[in-house]
């Protein structure tokens, strides 16, 4: 679908300049652009780019001499980034699903499906779902009893929607993805080798595990409005209660969230985050990729974490923390450099060691 600069600007809420009726297809990077592309160079470190493209149109940053650049129309934005976010949301069609329901789908009876919902080839609902308007919902998709989901969803192919499971607007799952599987959660008869580890610090124990024993998950999963769930990522429903996931919060590939967890409002986990159960996440918190969190603490408000980090206890609200465990940055940051001089540290030893041994000889 071709685009005039003058509607993207306008999307963007940006200036546009030049021959704003020009047209383009589609974004490009600027030395691949052709003359029907877009070209993003929203930094003096891609003029050279736009040289060696054949962009007719680009984005630019602010205080560019975009006609020195050979371009005819030029888009000014204040905040590059931030306009991806409208240009890519201009740009993206979304997954094709045909308007209405594909005859090969199996709807419950007792199901509520609201107006203009386009469900693909192989959908499966269950009784007593509830669907908002303007839902879309790709191929092989499974959505199972009792559960409720808010207007404007879109559920990509092969997502998984487990039972008493509510959902708010605007809900996005990638393919893959799914929301109230049962929470991981066993028990044995007698305090297993896992709860006498944990009580002694890791002391030996004679304990051996006895036969593990399945505690149901009786509760569901409650997920806010504008929530996006990546591909293959899992939230477990809870125990008892629901485990619950605030508005806004946008979760990526690959992250589990454990049973009975509690997730804030406009969160950030990035992909392979793991969040053991009974978690509290504070609200506007972000997780770098493979941060693990342990269970039954509490992470406060707008706390990050650098990638990797192993959080083990309670985190105040506001701290930047890193590494494993993970600590404050700067004294992690101070940490790693001890260990780096801890060869010559040793060799400083072993050489103080060395002469003093000499000394006594001497005596």
């Amino acid at each position: 679908m071709p685009y005039t600069i003058a509607q993207i600007a306008s999307a963007l809420e940006a200036q546009a300049l030049g021959e704003t009726e020009l047209s383009v297809d589609g974004a490009s990077e600027p030395a691949t652009a052709g003359p029907r592309d877009l070209a993003l160079a929203m930094d003096p470190k891609y003029a050279e780019g736009l040289k060696a493209g054949q962009a007719r149109a680009a984005i630019v940053w602010d205080g560019a001499d975009w006609q020195a650049l050979g371009l005819e129309a030029a888009i000014i934005v204040p905040r590059p980034r931030y306009a991806m976010s409208g240009l890519t949301r201009l740009m993206d069609p979304g997954p094709e699903i045909a308007p209405d329901i594909h005859p090969s789908a199996v709807i419950d009876p007792s199901a509520e499906i609201g107006a203009n919902a386009a469900i693909g080839p192989f959908v499966v609902i269950g009784a007593r779902v509830r669907i908002g308007p303007d839902a879309r919902i790709a191929s092989h998709a499974s959505i199972a009893e009792d559960t409720t989901i808010g207007s404007e969803a879109l559920i990509h192919a092969g997502v998984r929607i487990g039972a008493r499971v509510t959902i708010g607007d605007r809900f996005i799952a990638q393919p893959g993805a799914v929301a109230g599987a049962d929470g991981f959660s066993f028990v044995t008869p007698e305090k297993s080798r896992v709860e006498e580890a944990r009580a002694s610090l890791g002391k030996d124990t004679d304990t051996v595990n006895a036969e593990w024993t399945r505690i149901h998950s009786l509760g569901g999963v409650v997920i806010g409005d504008d929530v996006e769930l990546g591909a293959n990522s899992c939230i477990d429903r809870g125990t008892i209660r629901a485990t619950s996931v605030g508005r806004g919060t946008k979760i990526d590939n690959l992250v589990h969230i454990g049973h009975n967890c509690e997730v804030g409002e406009d969160v950030l986990l990035c992909g392979q985050v793991g969040i053991a159960g009974s978690t509290r996440i504070g609200h506007r918190v972000v997780l770098g990729g493979q941060v693990g969190v342990s269970d039954n603490i509490t992470v406060g408000d707008d706390v990050v974490a650098g990638g990797a980090s192993k959080i083990l206890s309670k985190v105040p609200a506001g701290r930047v923390v890193l590494g494993y465990p993970a600590m404050k940055m700067e004294q992690y940051i101070q940490a790693s450099q001890n260990w780096r001089r801890l060869p010559r540290l040793m060799d400083d030893v072993r050489t103080l060691k060395k002469a003093v041994s000499n000394e006594d000889a001497d005596d």
